[in-house]
């Protein structure tokens, strides 16, 4: 704000620190400022916000782990703190210790429910957002102990029926632990269960532990108490943990003693715990006689006041319609469905790109997600998370979800024209309005036109997309002429001749600025490839204008600018199969490889398909993704832990491979891999559907064999569209608009 330059609080900052022997830290921020493209914001407030917070933690950390490395600590720590481990990570001149190696976890929760409860690599349950944790261990008679978050030989799965549950299992030849967790409904709460199942040949005993920490480092607990029934926990006065049973012995501990588990074996049996710290511990302790299997139910009552009768539909009834996907690789099955189910759980209303670090809105990862609701056949939810958008949107007409970012009324009309069209449904009354305001919005924000590199286009703003430091992304460009040709769209189909003309006549005129931009970087760049701004090199940063050609579709599949930038980042900016982001991530990404993907699919070139199987193998077993993956230990290190919209991603490339839009084409089967439909020993048939499109509805059944037979069934909302089946390895057919079936030719 322009007042605030002379507002003595400059002097007095800058004397105070200068005082006091500190640099003087407005001439360190303007320093900084200069390797970034002026702009309105340099840093949204939201991210900042989180930003301090998540660093407040990490700061509480580094007061904490390092000086008790003896007590159980989640798995990211007991890793990435052990020096003989591939993710330990020097803490040196580091103030923070946060989660830079393992920032993995899969959630668990109910249809409509905001509660997403999360469970670790190892089992460790943290059931409320950014709460405590609950941990289970043995400890044997014979001091044969079973710590999971101790151990490499852990095998974790993610159940998928009747909605999903988490199941860990490790052990030795002398023990085990299993443990299962799910949430449910029944007619008081929502809960959260876990199930654990223990044995110790020796006999022994099953420990469930309240931990202060979870995922993200330590999570405050001042108070324990054990109730009189010796059955529940109430923790800090407020939370309830239920047994189904009292427990056998029972031990609390605070900072100043240390953890629990060094106390295990001790014959005290203290009720409760307080600490002024917020570290105190407990474990309820069940006995396990010798070759038995102990089996013992805990309950958290979760804060969402969901219960079966003010409950929306179920797991069954939001997947009763959804497009379902039957291939013969299991891999690639399992983590279609548990994508589609990852969808569910993340939308409740808004649509969430995680369970715990992301959990809040961004308009740029709902356009990504609500895509995949559609694409999946979530149409309802989709449409749900759409009612809220204009709610958000400023009088100006800007779509703000973070403030400095340029992107988002772009994706707002774009995913709102999608919807349209995939249903078949004319625009909402209550939605006009929004979208004529946010369409003018786009070009009103456009730079003048003064010649400089920059002219025309959008202003420098702030990358949530992690491209860089501000500057005038192609990114932005690239969404905003989108969203101005989704409003021609929309106008159309609503009567609004004038609004269309004037709005395709602004994305002619934006479209043609970025591509003379364009031009101009290919004479310095001396090549086609599309950097990330008019003024940068090519470097990591250049995923963004692959938008351009996935998912926006604003330049032909053969697009030599859109080729080449795949190549480049191909060559350039792959790691362990996957693209790696230097920016800020400095991970490899499963999202963003399959935009790459996408193009390359788009395009006709086979190597899409060694992209989405890298993809797979970059999954956890309970397939996930976090944001980003570190290149050596292979877990997360950047973002949330279970990453919706890498999940939403999976979906729709699964849906273009089988079946996607091309003008005015629907193309059939063309990302299946080659040796699927040559099968001749296949025992069944491969099927896709029902699944949404521009068209409508269509659904595909293909038999592999010699000659693969390809046949669909279609509900349109008007005329057949032309169909065209192109398969890798089989030559290309254009079929008959009446034609439901054809037999593939080898090439």
């Amino acid at each position: 704000m322009p007042w605030m330059k002379w507002l003595p609080w400059r002097f007095f900052v800058r004397k105070f620190a200068t005082s006091h022997g500190f640099l003087d830290p407005l001439a360190v921020m303007a320093r900084m400022q200069r390797f970034a493209e002026p702009s309105e914001v340099s840093e949204p407030i939201e991210l900042l916000r989180a930003g301090v917070i998540f660093h407040a933690r990490a700061l509480m950390n580094s007061k904490v782990i390092q000086h008790n490395l003896d007590w159980v600590w989640p798995y990211w720590i007991e890793r990435q703190f052990d020096p003989a481990d591939i993710s330990f990570i020097p803490r040196a001149f580091s103030i923070t210790h946060c989660n830079l190696s393992h920032r993995n976890w899969t959630a668990v929760g109910v249809p409509g429910s905001e509660e997403m409860p999360i469970v670790d690599p190892r089992g460790l349950l943290t059931p409320h957002y950014d709460s405590w944790s609950i941990d289970a261990w043995v400890i044997g008679d014979n001091g044969e102990n079973l710590y999971p978050s101790q151990r490499d030989d852990v095998t974790q799965r993610l159940r998928l029926l009747d909605g999903v549950a988490v199941v860990t299992q490790s052990g030795t030849e002398e023990c085990s632990l299993l443990s299962r967790v799910w949430a449910e409904l029944d007619d008081q709460h929502n809960n959260c269960h876990m199930r654990l199942k223990a044995s110790h040949s020796s006999g022994g005993w099953l420990v469930v532990s309240l931990r202060p920490c979870n995922p993200e480092g330590v999570a405050f607990i001042n108070k324990i108490s054990l109730e009189g029934s010796r059955d529940q926990w109430l923790v800090d006065g407020k939370d309830r943990i239920l047994f189904d049973r009292p427990m056998d012995r029972h031990h609390a501990s605070d900072y100043k003693r240390g953890d629990i588990s060094l106390y295990l074996r001790d014959d005290t049996n203290e009720t409760h715990a307080e600490c002024d710290v917020g570290m105190a511990t407990a474990a309820a302790l069940f006995r396990i006689e010798p070759g038995e299997t102990l089996d013992t139910l805990v309950t958290i009552p979760q804060h969402c006041p969901l219960n079966r009768r003010n409950a929306p539909p179920g797991w069954r009834a939001n997947l009763e319609k959804h497009c379902a996907m039957s291939v013969p690789d299991d891999q690639m099955q399992f983590i279609y469905d548990a994508a589609v189910r990852t969808l569910i759980l993340h939308s409740p209303h808004d649509v969430y790109p995680g369970p715990y670090t992301y959990k809040r809105f961004w308009f740029r990862d709902a356009a990504f997600m609500i895509q995949s609701l559609l694409h999946a056949g979530l149409l309802d939810r989709a449409a749900k998370a759409l009612e809220r958008f204009p709610s958000r949107q400023k009088r100006n007409g800007y779509f703000h979800s973070q403030d400095g970012e340029w992107d988002s009324n772009g994706e707002a009309l774009w995913i709102i024209d999608q919807y349209c069209r995939i249903t078949g449904q004319k625009l909402k009354p209550e939605w006009l309005d929004p979208v004529l305001r946010g369409t003018h919005w786009i070009n009103n924000k456009r730079l003048p036109k003064d010649g400089s590199l920059t002219a025309g286009l959008l202003p420098a703003g702030f990358s949530a997309e992690h491209l860089g430091p501000n500057d005038c992304y192609f990114w932005d460009d690239f969404w905003g002429i989108a969203g101005q040709q989704a409003a021609v769209a929309i106008c159309q189909r609503e009567g609004k001749a004038e609004d269309a003309a004037t709005f395709q006549s602004h994305a002619d005129d934006f479209m043609l600025t970025v591509d003379e931009a364009l031009q101009g970087c290919a004479e310095r760049l001396k090549r086609p490839a599309m950097p990330a701004s008019p003024k940068r090199r090519l470097d990591a940063g250049a995923i963004g204008s692959i938008a351009a050609g996935y998912p926006l579709k604003l330049y032909e599949p053969d697009d030599p600018r859109l080729l080449d930038l795949a190549d480049f980042l191909l060559e350039e900016c792959f790691v362990s199969g996957g693209f790696f982001q230097d920016m800020i991530h400095s991970g490899i990404n499963a999202y963003l490889t399959i935009h790459v993907a996408q193009v390359l699919l788009r395009a006709g070139d086979p190597r899409c398909i060694e992209l989405m199987r890298n993809t797979a193998k970059l999954a956890t077993p309970t397939g996930q993704w976090p944001e980003a993956i570190h290149p050596h230990s292979f877990g997360g290190c950047m973002g949330d832990g279970q990453h919706a919209w890498a999940a939403a991603e999976w979906v729709t490339m699964q849906r273009n491979c089988f079946v996607r839009e091309e003008g005015d084409k629907l193309i059939l089967a063309s990302g299946l891999p080659p040796e699927w439909l040559s099968d001749t020993e296949a025992k069944r048939p491969i099927l896709f559907g029902p699944a949404p499109t521009h068209f409508g509805t269509i659904s595909l059944e293909i038999v592999p064999g010699e000659n693969p037979r390809v046949s669909w069934t279609g509900k349109w909302h008007d005329i057949p569209p032309v169909i065209e089946v192109r398969a890798f390895g089989y030559h290309p057919q254009v079929v008959d608009p009446d034609t439901e079936q054809v037999e593939l030719k080898p090439l």
